[in-house]
């Protein structure tokens, strides 16, 4: 049978049907119900296939298959006939005459819905019968057969469904007999269009009882109207009916439209391709035969199930499930039994939760331990998909309401419901309550899946590290935790003792003989009592319930009957064991005196034998539920066993009423029919305390786990590798004291890690020699890292290290884990009492205090308690003190590497990356050293970054006091892991990532938030030593590393609050002086009536009162101005303060979490993320360089003053890169515009440069510059940072861009004059050229017929030239040479100066040097020298060893000079102190010096010497100026004055200037006023001209030859030009020295410089760097043009060459198209050809003779190309070498080009070591100067007061000393270094922050030049300033390096 049953169904395999032609045919496009269906339920899937199957040939062309007659419908016919229905009709013989049907379809449904007459397409036939007479009859559609041919089988059971006459058994096997004859292909379900949709669901769930959940896949329901009826209307309402729209989901969105009447043919044939569309998608095709035996042998099993197991209920209701969500069938009975059929229901349950793939594929806390979509809307769950997941993140929430969330209700369901009643309202009251009672049941009572279920699928489909984790926070609610959990699918019973591991349980257990004792374990090594409760049979009353009187009354620790949520369906909790614990109080109200374990078996324990074994085998109490039992009753002899068992029992008879009694010995009985539930909890409380002796048999977790048999979690392979690994360390730690571990194993954290925080903070506070002091400190800190080498890698580390690297991913997970639960077992019960000991011993001092006992007891009693506190932390040892351990073995490898080729630590930092990663917390700060391992969290940070490609984070900080519930609030806010336990407290600051989800990130601009939890403020632990520094150091450091910060406040003590709020108030208070603006949020912890909205706004009130006067406070001390707290910080005292209810729900420690303080966190938790929405938020690698900068700064005292923005910093060097590329791209543009208009100039086609036409040029290029600043502004990832300077920058490209065009303006203006002033000159020199032209012609036309070669005809030309020459040139006197050289001395002796004098100072050369001396001594003489013995004392300094000045007095130095009291000088003259100058005075006259010079130079830039020629006058102004400043500079000096030798070389170094320029500009001069100069440059054409004539060259040649001959110079300076600005853009962009910012070159300076060692180098750079800077550009260009590029310089020369070239052929082709269209003449040619080269060479057209009428312009431009190419020929060959180019021919050079644009910067030198500001812009106001690094301020000539020891320090060093210096020469108070701000306008200017990273550049420099040094300085490296040795170690090599890391 069943082969048939296949060998039909694969006739309805779609693939052996053919395509329907008839739809095409039959199709109408006016028919709309179908675009209307599709409306409905948009989208639609579409087929491509056909929908309509074509079947040729006529009826009898149908075969049938022989086949074995089986009669199933012989009996149901007899039965039928009851209704009158004729069954004959089955085997009429028209069926058989037609054949097996080739589609058969069922009709289920009303018969209303159908009007069967002869029109009727489906249900038509011979007889015309009565609805209920052709009820289940089968019969072939004629009509249909007629309309497209196909066979199709109606059975009608219209009504059958719900008729009471009909025997439904019969009906079953009756459809069972058509599923094996022929298949069932469609079930249509009837109803009417606008009809209740329960008749359509109920015929639904009907077809799902009968044939089971698979025949829903055939299933379509047909809704009919009537034939005036709009279809359009019916479905819009439809459309919103939440049920209609489930049951169509349930039916693949299939559903179909028609007319009562069924008559209209195109429905019907759309009804048709429906159901062969459902036939082809769904194998096999049918409803076969299989699938009904499967259904009947499933209910054959329900009937015959024992009817004593647990229940399992319908769950599904087809009306509200998705699509094709079968329904949970009910079960009852043995478990083994029933095993199918509970597997279906779990799937079925899984489907419903979404676990479906989870059993395998686990979830893990990955899954959940992020920031969701559900963290931003917490909302009940919308359908039950949703349960598990809200049932964990509710739980990690720790709302106990977790284990009961209700689904709400659709609001289009709620609707339906209201309509329904309001419909209903005018029904009388019996119908109301009765009538309907069917139909109410199956759609009002909604089946939902049972609470318990949800958390045991879940904890079924969690990983292990998952369920740990759910068990722990179950915990944490005080629920019962799952003990013994069967397997879904074997069976097989599991004990999860690794889910108990992390279960912490802290108790008072009572006693008579020991009082009250503490006790705080992991619950797993607790030794207790145990009670057992279980059931046989089913019993009336709820022994879950029974259990939480026990336990809790106010809770139920135990899920019962009663509970929200609960119904009978319930699947996953049969055979469950839970377990769950009495931990008392210590009160006199305590039900038991100490712990007491409460196990529940769940579900009959008849059935779950091995359970109720284990159960009695281990408790210390049986207690067992009975219903009232026949003496036959299997379950007697259960009893019976128990009885007889020594163990005490308590056996609760529900159908008994009868009060406690004991029946035998250790037995007892209670009754529980009808008696009060607290009576029964009493009397029960009462006997099981009774029972529990002392000799009661303990019961531990991880001993009764070995023993039970049972499969154990724990012993999965990966499990115990992990703990294997672990448990080698915890046997290793076991073998010493548990105080001795740190020392022992942990060596280089303890003593050794202190000594150096400690010794690193007093690099801070340096004192005498800094250079020395920090010398010796980093020698004492390298000295501690070697100690921390040599004991690194202990075994303990060995161990930890080698697993974590050789263990596998998973195996490593549970290594971790096992390490921190093997750690805590460790260290629990030491820890327990030394707590406890400290605890009295604090009792007793607080005692003795208020006493006002001052005696030796107290102190003997405060030294205890410090011993105590002392034992506490080295008996501390956990997770995070490993991994510190490891932090410093790596610190001590990295910081000083000794090369060891065994020892590698560059994995380290990797790992602790992954751990950080996959969710555990990483320690940011040590709290033990108070101190921030930075090398090593820099590592692991940068590891972080790399693998999660730096990803963009929120921080989010927490500050408060000690034991306030910071980490609980952030552990259940983000499911975090940070400690919480009350006996380990958080110390330092922990910092843990906590992911975004992808739909998440779509709304806030991060990935992660990263979460740092830190230590309590007022810690007990730092009592008596730690100091309100500590408090504020720690609040400075977490509030500026967040975004945001909350600050945790608790309770309401005015005290506490105070503490709290000054510390944070004064740190906010920091953050904005040094420009950082975190936010933050008060959150007032523990309030009592949090409902109250008065209470909470006086709350609030007083909490402002508070803030402002704290503010007010920390104002003072912070030395500014601030009056409230807003003042500060942007803080809304409405929205930024949050009220929390206390978080237990009673007394611990039972009492459950209170689920309103899950609620304020999950309202906290919403508005924080509300505002990191539009928060501005960075890289991580942004809080990487936060935390080292904020660090740094909190080393020194002055926070504020030391602290340094690294990251702002390294966006304002980012952003003047910019700004040198935006710079540039405006100069680049302008110097083109400038050759442009020069060459219009010059063509005389320019006379007036307008500013507009200037501007207008520049504004594309503008336009783009500031389209580049504003995408570098506005998104640019740190532009939250830059916008502080947008505005600035903003103006500064705006004043370059109207500086450049006004600059330019002014040079262009000044060729015109100039072009103006050669007017006559042009005019005349345009007559010689006409005059020599004529003259050439002449005589070569009388010499054309003579013969003559080369030479001759070039001698017989000279000869005439000369002639020609002088008679032009008669008149116009010739301009001499001028000696300029000459004029310096003449000019000098005539202002006065001795003769002899300014040739011997001129000739010595010594004047030249003049800037940059270090000493003046030579130039100047004292007006008085005091003798020796009359020093008076007034001039004796007495600063302290710490001062440093440019003071000094001359009885000191004479004295350091002889010898006295001072060393090392013997190389110096003693009479060279006679004419010696302080610091100060030797810097005022340097300064004096650059002063004048400076004022000579611009006096000579505006001399006219190019357009006027020489004056003496020129020299004479320079001179006298000179003179006359040096006068008014000498009359201020009271104790010196200037030789007349200074006077002399001042001028001659000015005048030397002078000379350079002015000789440039005579040479200018006379080259273009001198006639005869000017006539020798014309020679050379007119001879070629000359010669053009004499071979009889036509007129249009010689036109040509001297249009080529003025063009190739044209073309060599038009290329010069445009060479330079290429070169300058090309080495701008691309060659390393100039391819950054001002700061870039000067790096390569210093390089160079230490590569050539050329002090006199280093002297003019320290001294004069502007001057430095241009000498070495134009070296490094000249280097670069000439040398090193000298290939890509002759690259660019030769493309300006090809397009010059192309530029002047395109002139002469345009020109002499223009001419030839036109019919123009000569001129005209020339003046459009003029015109077409004008802004590209020099062309001047009106400089051409007549050369008569041209006519053949086409031949004039063949010559024209041909002498082009000869001249480009000849002008390629000038360029063939590089060494050809001449500097001279550029009009505006390259390196002036990059000296402009790198020297228009900012030029301030610190007045310390002459470091030049690095800033871009040359006035940059509002920003301070600044250098990346400063320099030892010696070199520039500062020295100890009193003394010729130069200083050693770096500016960095000494800011965070404390030592101080005088500002000037004449100053009489000292200031200390730290306040150097104040010592005048020069030092308020500059930010120098105190900085240990010096550049050994300097230190090398130092120690490579000393004697340079000394002896240029007049002074010594010794005593307080003598150069530290390691200083001497550096190498050219490693400070040439140093500078490469910049």
């Amino acid at each position: 049978m069943k082969e048939k049953s296949r060998g039909r169904t694969s006739e309805y395999d779609p693939g052996n049907m053919e395509d329907s032609k008839h739809e095409s045919s039959t199709k109408t496009p006016g028919v709309t119900i179908n675009q209307q269906e599709q409306d409905f339920l948009e989208p639609q899937l579409t087929d491509p296939r056909p929908q309509i199957f074509e079947e040729k040939g006529t009826m009898d062309d149908v075969g049938t298959d022989s086949k074995e007659e089986v009669d199933y419908g012989a009996i149901e016919i007899t039965e039928l006939t009851v209704i009158g229905c004729d069954y004959q009709h089955i085997c009429s013989p028209q069926a058989s005459q037609t054949g097996t049907p080739k589609l058969t379809v069922v009709l289920i449904g009303d018969t209303d819905s159908v009007e069967m007459d002869s029109q009727n397409l489906l249900l038509t036939h011979d007889r015309q019968l009565a609805p209920m007479a052709a009820a289940g009859c089968s019969q072939i559609a004629l009509r249909l057969y007629d309309l497209c041919g196909r066979h199709v089988s109606i059975i009608n059971m219209l009504d059958l469904q719900t008729t009471e006459q009909v025997d439904q058994v019969s009906l079953e096997r009756y459809l069972g007999q058509v599923a094996h004859e022929q298949g069932i292909h469609a079930f249509l379900l009837l109803s009417t269009l606008g009809q209740h949709i329960d008749s359509l669901r109920r015929e639904a769930q009907w077809l799902q009882r009968k044939l089971g959940d698979k025949s829903l896949a055939f299933v379509i329901p047909v809704f009919t109207c009537d034939n005036q009826q709009d279809y359009s209307n019916v479905l819009s309402e439809l459309r919103a009916h939440s049920d209609l729209k489930h049951l169509i989901d349930t039916c693949r969105d299939r559903y179909h439209t028609c007319k009562r009447g069924m008559d209209d043919p195109l429905e019907m044939l759309s009804l048709l391709d429906k159901i062969n569309l459902m036939v082809s998608e769904t194998p096999p095709g049918c409803y076969s035969g299989e699938m009904f035996d499967e259904v009947s042998r499933q209910t054959t099993e329900q009937e015959a199930r024992d009817e004593s197991g647990d229940m399992y209920k319908e769950a599904v209701d087809i009306s509200d499930k998705g699509k094709e969500t079968p329904q949970m069938e009910d079960t009852s009975g043995d478990m083994v039994d029933s095993q199918k059929k509970l597997l279906a229901n779990i799937e079925t349950l899984m489907d419903i939760l979404q676990l479906q793939h989870k059993h395998e594929n686990k979830l893990t806390t990955a899954d959940f331990l992020n920031i969701g979509p559900s963290s931003k809307h917490q909302h009940e769950p919308r359908s039950e998909k949703e349960l598990a997941h809200t049932f964990l993140q509710k739980l990690f929430l720790l709302d106990y309401r977790a284990r009961y969330i209700p689904v709400k209700k659709d609001e289009s369901e709620m609707k339906s419901i209201n309509h329904t009643l309001t419909a209903d309202r005018d029904k009388n009251v019996y119908d109301a309550l009765f009538s309907e009672r069917e139909q109410s049941d199956s759609t009002d009572k909604h089946s939902h899946v049972h609470p318990m279920d949800v958390q045991m699928a879940v904890f079924h489909c969690s990983d292990s590290f998952l369920r740990q984790y759910m068990v722990t926070k179950l915990s944490a609610c005080q629920y019962a935790l799952p003990l013994l959990v069967p397997d879904l699918f074997t069976q097989e019973i599991e004990f999860p003792l690794w889910t108990f591991r992390q279960i912490g349980k802290s108790w008072k257990s009572t006693s008579k003989l020991n009082g009250i004792t503490s006790k705080s374990m992991p619950i797993y090594k607790a030794q207790t009592p145990m009670i057992a409760f279980f059931r046989l049979g089913s019993v009336s009353s709820s022994k879950s319930q029974l259990m939480n009187n026990l336990i809790n009354q106010r809770h139920s620790t135990f899920f019962h009957r009663d509970c929200p949520g609960s119904t009978k369906t319930r699947i996953l909790m049969g055979g469950v064991a839970e377990i769950a614990w009495y931990c008392p109080a210590g009160k006199t109200d305590d039900a038991f005196t100490d712990c007491v374990a409460f196990c529940n078996l769940r579900g009959n324990a008849v059935v779950h034998e091995k359970q109720r074994d284990f159960l009695t085998e281990f408790s210390s109490v049986n207690v067992v539920l009975l219903p009232s039992l026949d003496k036959d009753d299997k379950r007697v002899a259960i009893v019976q066993d128990l009885v007889m068992s020594p163990k005490p029992l308590i056996c609760l008879l529900t159908d008994d009423d009868f009060v406690a009694s004991e029946f035998k010995p250790g037995k007892y009985r209670i009754g529980l029919r009808d008696r009060n539930q607290s009576e029964v909890s009493k009397e029960l409380t009462d006997i099981i305390r009774k029972m529990l002796s002392p000799q009661f048999l303990s019961f531990n977790l991880e001993e009764v786990a070995k023993q039970s048999g049972f499969r154990l979690d724990e012993n999965d392979e990966v499990c115990q590798t992990g703990k294997n690994a672990a448990l080698e360390i915890k046997d290793l730690l076991k073998v010493n004291a548990l105080s001795e571990i740190k020392n022992t194993f942990l060596p280089c954290q303890d003593r050794l890690w202190h000594d150096w925080c400690r010794k690193n903070k007093d690099l801070y506070r340096l004192q005498g020699n800094v250079e020395m002091a920090k010398s010796k400190k980093q020698h004492e800190l390298n000295t501690i890292r070697y100690q921390q080498q040599d004991v690194s890698f202990s075994e303990l580390m060995k161990l930890f290290l080698t697993s974590l690297r050789s263990l596998r991913s998973e195996e490593r997970k549970y290594f971790l884990k096992w390490i921190v639960i093997l750690l805590d077992d460790l260290s629990t019960n030491k820890l327990s009492e030394l707590h406890h000991r400290y605890d009295e011993k604090w009792s007793e001092v607080l005692t003795l205090k208020k006493k006002h006992d001052k005696s030796v007891q107290l102190k003997k009693k405060q030294l205890e308690l410090e011993e105590i506190s002392e034992k506490l932390q080295s008996a501390t040892v956990g997770f995070e003190h490993i991994w510190r351990e490891v932090g410093q073995i790596y610190e001590a490898h990295v910081s000083v590497p000794r090369g060891r080729i065994d020892i590698n630590v560059s994995y380290l930092p990797e790992m602790a990356a992954d751990l950080m990663i996959s969710g555990h917390p990483m320690e940011l700060m040590d709290g033990d050293a108070g101190h921030v391992p930075l090398t090593w969290i820099k590592s692991v940070l940068d590891e972080v970054i790399k693998k999660l490609n730096d990803p963009r984070v929120f921080v989010l900080s927490i500050l408060g006091i000690q034991s306030t519930g910071k980490s609980t609030m952030l552990n259940a806010m983000f499911g975090l892991q940070f400690a919480v336990s009350a006996g380990r407290c958080t110390r330092g600051a922990f910092m843990q990532l906590v992911r975004l989800t992808k739909e998440m990130k779509k709304d806030f601009p991060f990935d992660y938030v990263l979460v740092i939890d830190t230590e309590g403020l007022r810690a007990l632990e730092l009592a008596g030593k730690a100091t309100i520094h500590h408090d504020n150091e720690l609040a400075t450091f977490v509030i500026g590393l967040g975004n945001m910060t909350l600050i945790n406040i608790f309770g309401e003590n005015p005290a506490e609050m105070q503490d709290i709020l000054q510390i944070a108030v004064q740190a906010f208070m920091r953050m904005k002086k040094v420009r950082l603006s975190p936010s933050c949020v008060f959150v007032h912890q523990n309030v009592g009536d949090i409902t109250a909205g008065e209470k909470n706004m006086e709350g609030k009130r007083r909490l402002q009162e508070k803030l402002d006067e704290m503010t007010q406070l920390a104002a003072k001390e912070e030395g500014c101005e601030a009056e409230c707290f807003s003042d500060v910080i942007s803080f809304d005292i409405k929205i930024d303060v949050k009220y929390f209810s206390q978080l237990w729900e009673g007394s611990p420690p039972m009492a459950p979490p209170n689920p309103c303080y899950s609620e304020n966190v999950q309202e906290l938790k919403n508005m924080i993320l509300s505002k990191t929405s539009t928060s501005t938020v960075g890289k991580l690698s942004a809080f990487q360089t936060r935390v080292e900068d904020l660090w740094n700064a909190l080393l020194n005292e002055n926070f504020v003053f030391s602290f340094k923005n690294t990251l702002e910093i390294a966006v304002y060097r980012k952003l003047e890169v910019q700004y040198g590329k935006w710079t540039w791209a405006l100069r680049s543009a302008m110097l083109t515009i400038e050759n442009q208009l020069y060459n219009r100039i010059e063509n005389g086609k320019l006379h007036k440069v307008d500013q507009s036409y200037l501007v207008a040029e520049m504004r594309k290029t503008r336009d783009k510059v500031q389209e580049a600043m504003k995408k570098h502004f506005e998104e640019e990832r740190d532009k939250d940072i830059l916008v502080q300077w947008q505005g600035r920058f903003e103006c500064k490209i705006g004043e370059l861009h109207e500086e450049l065009v006004s600059g330019s303006k002014k040079k262009l203006e000044e060729v015109i004059q100039q072009k103006e002033a050669r007017h006559k000159l042009d005019e005349k020199n345009k007559l010689y050229e006409d005059k020599l032209f004529q003259k050439s012609k002449e005589v070569a036309l009388k010499l054309k017929d003579e013969a003559m070669d080369e030479d001759q005809l070039h001698k017989e030309f000279s000869s005439v030239w000369e002639t020609w020459v002088v008679e032009l040139t008669n008149d116009t006197p010739a301009i001499k040479d001028i000696d300029i050289a000459e004029r310096i001395i003449h000019v000098l002796v005539e202002i006065g100066n001795e003769p002899a004098l300014v040739h011997e100072r001129r000739t010595s050369k010594l004047y030249s040097n003049i800037c940059n001396l270090g000493n003046y001594s030579q130039y100047i003489i004292l007006r008085k020298h005091p003798d020796l013995n009359q020093c008076p004392k007034d001039e004796m300094n007495t600063q302290d060893e710490h001062g440093l000045s440019h003071k000094t007095s001359l009885w000191g130095t004479f004295k350091q000079f002889l010898g006295i009291g001072f060393s090392g000088n013997k190389t110096m003259k003693n009479d060279d102190f006679v004419n010696h100058l302080t610091y100060s005075e030797e810097e005022q006259l340097a300064t004096f010096i650059n002063d004048v010079v400076k004022e000579t130079k611009n006096m000579i830039m505006e001399a006219p010497t190019a357009t006027r020629g020489y004056n003496d006058s020129y020299l004479q102004n320079i001179a006298v100026h000179v003179q006359t400043r040096v006068k008014d500079f000498e009359s201020t000096k009271n104790n010196y004055a200037l030789k007349k030798t200074f006077t002399v070389d001042l001028s001659l170094h000015a005048c030397e200037h002078a000379e350079n320029f002015l000789s440039k500009s005579y040479r200018e001069f006379k080259n273009n006023n001198d006639a005869l100069t000017y006539l020798d440059r014309k020679k050379p054409q007119y001879y070629t001209i000359f010669q053009s004539f004499y071979k009889g060259a036509s007129y249009v040649t010689v036109l040509g030859e001297i249009l080529c001959n003025q063009l190739k110079a044209s073309m060599i300076q038009a290329i010069y030009d445009q060479t330079a600005i290429d070169l300058a853009e090309e080495m701008q962009s691309s060659y390393p020295p100039f391819s950054g910012n001002r700061s870039n070159l000067e790096k390569h300076i210093l390089m160079l410089l230490a590569e050539k060692e050329n002090f006199d180098s280093y002297i003019t750079y320290i001294k004069s760097p502007k001057t430095h800077f241009k000498s070495f550009i134009r070296e490094t260009v000249k280097k670069y043009i000439f040398s090193e590029n000298y290939v890509k310089t002759l690259s660019i020369i030769k493309g300006n060459i090809k397009c010059k070239e192309q530029c002047v052929n395109h002139a002469v082709h345009n020109a002499t198209e223009r001419v030839t269209t036109e019919m123009g003449d000569t001129t005209m040619w020339l003046k459009e050809f003029s015109n077409y080269l004008k802004d590209e060479l020099k062309f001047e057209n009106n400089r051409y003779v007549d050369m008569g009428a041209i006519t053949t312009f086409d031949f004039l431009e063949e010559v024209v190309r041909d002498g082009l190419k000869i001249k480009v020929k000849e002008i390629n060959q000038g360029f063939s070498d590089v060494s050809l180019l001449k500097m001279e021919n550029f009009r505006v050079r390259p390196d002036d080009i990059l000296i402009k644009h790198f020297c228009d910067c900012c030029w301030v030198q610190c007045p310390f070591c002459k470091a030049i500001c690095t800033n871009t812009m040359s006035e940059h106001q509002g920003v301070d100067h600044s250098v990346s690094f400063h320099r030892p301020y010696g070199l520039t000539g500062w020295h100890f007061t009193g003394t010729v020891q130069l200083c050693t320090s770096f500016c960095t060093s000494s800011v965070a000393s404390d030592g101080h210096f005088f500002p000037n020469h004449d100053s009489d108070e000292s200031i200390p270094w730290k306040q150097y701000r104040t010592g005048g306008p020069k030092y308020a200017d500059w930010s120098i922050t105190p900085d240990l990273s010096e550049l050994p550049y300097w230190k090398w420099f130092v120690c490579r030049f000393q004697k340079d040094l000394e002896n240029y300085y007049w002074k010594r490296f010794q005593g307080r300033g003598k150069i530290p040795s390691e200083w001497r170690t550096y190498t050219k090599a490693q400070a040439i390096e140093s500078l490469k890391k910049i």
